[in-house]
This record gives structure tokens, C-alpha cells and sequence, in this order.
């Protein structure tokens, strides 16, 4: 890059990529996440096959509807889109919408690839210390406020009290991952503590509405643009809702893609899982001393799921759904959407492979299995959730 470049990212982490572009500080490029949702999927089976995995034609349509609206330099603009580098069709994710640009008159616009297993060499964006650590520090402290919010939110007693809040740590925690005062784990502890207490003054009102839990493929489960915005239905039903944090997710992959890279790289990332989990540690006591709900810290986590998933399992989500169902069943409620793309196999073999033998051996439990793409009617996901709110 000889001039300072403009990032496009595409939405895929509501909560946390507000403060994971400040991971991307740099005076060479500026991050900015598309927040452009109108006509997307739309404009993505203009240029891609609709038997396409869902996420991939909303990451292209925005991609493209951003470009098509004239306020980017194309001389000076980039897009990036994150790769695990397995089996899963999400990691070819970068040569469908290579073809798609193409195909809009884009072609010329560079994609970077942002991913741990040397891929895409060609097209690679320098990744620092700082910012290495300004993104972890994000993904945590993206989780806490996630999780505080979704579990308040619906039963607040004055409309409003939670966003705002939210909003205000937002400002506030992006202050500390600029100025890099929020960033060592003595740091973030005590961020979490402060956040927990502060949520936990908000006045709330019973109600008999339940706790539902979401889990699935990381686009659907986490971006509003993959599930219909599921989260603002659930609680307009005056229901809480319950979704793992990303760092889950993290410390999966390192542990099923990274750790085993060979004697020297994989110490290095089990050293790395270890530092992960002491502040996924610290985040999880936090929520539960001020009279919250989550899962338990990663180790935990996965060996509360050993007797029902097989970690040999590990393309894209992999043994994560089935460990995350099991986790949330026990910790939080017994409620669960699955959802998915349609079509997405990891999560057809990983997920519904397995729903009917944890609804054989976990007493109670209910699970409802989602679909999404570009077809899929709002009544038929009113219907599957008004199943878990109501029965």
C-alpha cells in the first residue's frame, strides 16, 4: 500500500466489531465496518448461485452495494474477509467473492484475507503486537457487553437503560484499546468487574417469559443481517437471550486448527490458549459475582462436553455446537435455538446430526432448529421461536 487505504469490512460480529476496528489502527489504512443492510442478499444473487452458503452472498451483496454507492475511492480501497483455512466452504469465501466483484465491474479491488494459516499471500496485511493485543482485548471485553446486554435488555424497568449503557462503555472501552491502557490482563480484570457492577444497577422487572439460547454457524448466531435480526424479536417477546461469547469460539480454534502446528508454533499457541482463558476466567466471574449467567471458562467448557460430542469434529464450528448446547443447558437454560445456514454441512453433520441424541440425554431440554437464506419466511421463524417461547 503506497497511499493510506480504506478497509472494508463486512458486518459479521455485531457486539464486537465496533471495537475490533480499533485493532486496525494504523497510519497506513482505516478500518471501516459496512454498516449499509438494505437490498444486500438481493445484490449478491445478482452475481452468486443462491445454492451459495447464505453468509457468503450478504458478505458479497454488502460488499458490492458499498462500492456501487460511491462514497469509497476504488483507487485507495481494499476489503477484507476473515478465513479459518479448513474444510468448510466459508473458507472459500474469498474466491466467490473475488468472482463476484468480477462480475460487477469490482475486479480491481484487492481482497485481503485475514487469517492464521499463511493463506493468501498475495494479498496480506501487516498484523503488529499491538494490534494483536488491541483485538483480543476487543473480543473480551465485545463478549461481557454482549452477554450483559442481552440478558437485561428485555426485562429492564426503564425502556432504553441498557443500550445506553452499552453505548457509554462502548466510547469508553474504545478510549482504552487507542491509548492502550486497557490492554494487559490486570487491566481488562478490573474493566470487567467495573462493567458487571454497572449493569448489574439496572432496574429490572420480573416477567414469565423464558431464557432462550442461540447457538449455531458464527455469522447466523452472531450478525443480525444472517438471522433476522432474531435477538430484537426475542425481546420485543420480552424474552432474555443467551449467546456465548466470540472468545468461545477463539480458544476452540486454537485449541482444534492451531495447537497442534508442530513442537515449537503449537507451544506458543497453547501458551496463548492459556493467557486467553485466565481472562476469559476473570470475564466469567465477573458476570457470576454480580448475579449474572454464562458458561464456564473454556477448559471446563470442553470437558463438561466430552461425554456427549466427539472433538474429532472440527471443521468450522465443529464439536463447538454440540459442546455450547450441552454448556448452555447446564449453566443457563434449557431453551436452545440451533441455527444455521441452509445447507451449511458442518453444522448439518455437527449440529443436527447430534440434536436427537441430546434431546435423548439431557432431561428437558428443548432444541428448535433454524435454517436460514435468502428464501426463508419470518413466519416460519416466528413460529419455531413462538415453540420455545411459549411450550
Amino acid at each position: 500500500m503506497k497511499k493510506k487505504f480504506t478497509i472494508l469490512i463486512p458486518a459479521m460480529l455485531d457486539f464486537h466489531f465496533p471495537l475490533l476496528r480499533y485493532a486496525f489502527c494504523s497510519p497506513d489504512y482505516e478500518a471501516v465496518i459496512l454498516d449499509n443492510d438494505k437490498n444486500i442478499a438481493y445484490t449478491g444473487l445478482k452475481y452468486l448461485h443462491n445454492d451459495l452458503c447464505y453468509p457468503v452472498i450478504l458478505i458479497a451483496g454488502q460488499f458490492i452495494s458499498a462500492l456501487e454507492s460511491g462514497k469509497y475511492d476504488e483507487s485507495s480501497t481494499a476489503l477484507m474477509i476473515p478465513q479459518a483455512g479448513d474444510a468448510c466452504r466459508g473458507s472459500n469465501y474469498i474466491h466467490m467473492i473475488r468472482k463476484a466483484l468480477k462480475l460487477s465491474g469490482f475486479g480491481h479491488i484487492p481482497i485481503i484475507s485475514l487469517n492464521f494459516k499463511g493463506l493468501e499471500k498475495q494479498n496480506t496485511l501487516k498484523i503488529s503486537i499491538g494490534m494483536i493485543r488491541r483485538g483480543l482485548a476487543a473480543v473480551m471485553f465485545g463478549d461481557i457487553l454482549m452477554i450483559l446486554r442481552n440478558q437485561i435488555c428485555a426485562y429492564e424497568k426503564h425502556s432504553g437503560e441498557t443500550e445506553h449503557k452499552v453505548e457509554i462503555w462502548t466510547e469508553r472501552l474504545k478510549q482504552g484499546l487507542l491509548n492502550g491502557k486497557l490492554l494487559s490482563g490486570r487491566a481488562m480484570k478490573k474493566t470487567f468487574y467495573a462493567i458487571a457492577e454497572d449493569f448489574s444497577r439496572i432496574e429490572t422487572v420480573k416477567t414469565q417469559k423464558p431464557v432462550i439460547g442461540i447457538v449455531g454457524e458464527l455469522y447466523v448466531k452472531y450478525c443480525r443481517l444472517g438471522n433476522a435480526d432474531i435477538c430484537q424479536y426475542l425481546k420485543n417477546e420480552g424474552c432474555g437471550v443467551y449467546i456465548n461469547g466470540f472468545s468461545w469460539y477463539l480458544l476452540y480454534y486454537v485449541d482444534t486448527h492451531l495447537a497442534e502446528s508442530g513442537l515449537v508454533i503449537g507451544a506458543g499457541y497453547k501458551g496463548i490458549m492459556k493467557y486467553l482463558e485466565k481472562i476469559q476466567e476473570s470475564m466469567t466471574d465477573a458476570l457470576v459475582k454480580n448475579g449474572f449467567y454464562c458458561c464456564e471458562p473454556f477448559s471446563i467448557f470442553k470437558n463438561n462436553a466430552a461425554e456427549y460430542v466427539s472433538f474429532g469434529c472440527d471443521i468450522a464450528d465443529g464439536w463447538l455446537i454440540g459442546a455450547e448446547i450441552v454448556n448452555i443447558y447446564r449453566s443457563v437454560c434449557r431453551k436452545i435455538a440451533c441455527v444455521q445456514p441452509f445447507g451449511c454441512m458442518p453444522n448439518h453433520v455437527f449440529g443436527k446430526g447430534i440434536y436427537s441424541s441430546l434431546q435423548r440425554r439431557l432431561d428437558g431440554i428443548m432444541l428448535s432448529s433454524i435454517d436460514f437464506d435468502s428464501g426463508s419466511a419470518d413466519v416460519n421463524l416466528k413460529n419455531r421461536l413462538s415453540m420455545l417461547i411459549n411450550l
